[in-house]
């Protein structure tokens, strides 16, 4: 079973109050999958939906694609994941990422569609995609089994 959702922003500041207001929507505790190219505004969602859920301030997150995680929240409310800069399923599994999905928090990841044998059968996936003229499409997909 899914649900499907379509949204359109206009810039940044757009895209992060979307975000704020998904946050109220997604589950506090599971996965969230951010799918879309480099620099189509995956960090940016991700500002709002953290921002949205109090975990942290917009201009306290950023990308962790050197860091590879970020935590936010006192106690961790929010992982943010980046595994682009990771190319096989061995190094994914060294970092953690069954001890995180365990974790009572939401995990937002991003490029994890590289890895799908690792995800979990439950998920939000979110795809992001530059339409035209600072047009973003945003396509928010419950997938539960």
């Amino acid at each position: 079973m899914s649900a499907e959702f379509t949204f359109e922003t206009h810039s940044d500041e757009e895209t992060r109050v979307l975000g704020a207001a998904l946050a109220k929507q997604l589950p506090k505790r599971g996965v969230v999958l951010l799918i879309g190219n480099l620099g189509v505004g995956k960090t940016t969602l991700t500002k709002g939906i953290v921002e949205g859920l109090g975990a942290a301030t917009a201009d306290d997150v950023s990308s962790p694609t050197f860091t590879l995680i970020h935590e936010y929240g006192e106690p961790v409310s929010v992982y943010h994941v980046d595994l682009y800069r990771l190319d096989t399923e061995e190094e994914v599994q060294r970092l953690g990422l069954d001890e995180i999905f365990e974790q009572p928090a939401m995990i937002l990841l991003e490029w994890a569609e590289r890895f799908p044998r690792l995800l979990p059968a439950e998920r939000v996936e979110i795809y992001l995609s530059d339409e035209s003229n600072d047009v973003r499409k945003i396509r928010v997909r419950t997938v539960a089994i």
